[in-house]
């Protein structure tokens, strides 16, 4: 994928060519077309974002579907004076809260169109920072340039997370944070094989054991999606700790407008899930 990057760069984040290595524990059968099936997907679907993310660079933090108040979660305590990392940053709103906390973020994205929005917004908000057009797999910056790596429904669905959470740890420096959030691993469990859009029932209708790839019919994008025990593993085995697992349940009266999940199933089981983790400070030895 052509590199571009977009906007200063003033935390001087080296850029790099090769990918971060991938721990040996990691090294499973994969293949490389949704790299190239998502972008297309969302420099497709970016159009229908261009609302949501002028909303978002808008208001106050909130997270998820849900619009959960970043007072309840305190996803971005602390990040005053931090480098930080969106990974799969969209219109990168969420890069603009850190921004406007005293962070210094720089976003990634592989669709042009996404980046094009957030580009857009930056001006509109007279709020600058680095863009960078690539994936999050493989990013083109230094090993430990940043102190936080953040990813909400960007790398944290839409990359491998065999590729995507070493390459967190590689970017991270020692005691850095990594924070995703994504759909809740009992909500893949509950939505149906064949409708991406659901809605999630209140039975099992897929198997746990061997989650990963999602696919759906009549959509061209790739998810990516883990059971609990593996997420645990491929985050110990990439040189983290695991501080926190924040289950998310929908707010009194919250809606939203995905239709694959109800806001009656969100307030009894929890529909998305966020991670945090540290880096641990002993760096863990590269792997041919």
């Amino acid at each position: 994928m052509a590199l571009e990057v977009a906007g200063s760069n003033p935390a001087g984040h080296p850029i790099r060519g090769a990918p971060g290595t991938v721990p040996a524990m990691a090294r499973i059968p994969q293949s490389d077309d949704h790299v190239a099936r998502n972008r297309a997907a969302w420099n497709v679907d970016a159009a229908e974002y261009v609302d949501h993310g002028r909303r978002n660079w808008s208001k106050e933090p909130s997270w998820g579907i849900w619009s959960v108040p970043e007072r309840e979660v305190h996803l971005l305590d602390d990040v005053e004076g931090l480098d930080a990392i969106e990974l799969g940053c969209g219109t990168a709103y969420v890069s603009a809260w850190l921004a406007r906390r005293g962070a210094r973020p720089v976003g990634i994205d592989m669709s042009e169109n996404q980046l094009a929005t957030a580009r857009t917004l930056q001006d509109e908000h007279d709020l600058h920072f680095p863009l960078i057009h690539g994936n999050a797999e493989a990013t083109p910056l230094a090993d430990a340039s940043f102190d936080l790596a953040i990813s909400e429904y960007g790398a944290a669905i839409w990359c491998d997370p065999y590729r995507w959470i070493p390459e967190a740890a590689r970017l991270l420096r020692p005691g850095g944070r990594l924070v995703f959030l994504g759909n809740g691993a009992l909500l893949m469990l509950t939505v149906t094989d064949t409708d991406a859009e659901g809605p999630a029932g209140t039975t099992l209708r897929r198997d746990y054991f061997g989650m990963h790839r999602f696919e759906w019919p009549d959509e061209d994008g790739v998810e990516f999606h883990l059971t609990h025990g593996d997420w645990i593993r491929l985050l110990r085995g990439s040189g983290f700790e695991i501080e926190d697992l924040i289950e998310l349940q929908a707010p009194d009266g919250a809606t939203t407008r995905y239709p694959f999940v109800t806001q009656e199933w969100a307030r009894r089981w929890p529909s998305e899930e966020v991670w945090v983790a540290r880096r641990s400070a002993a760096r863990l030895p590269a792997h041919d």
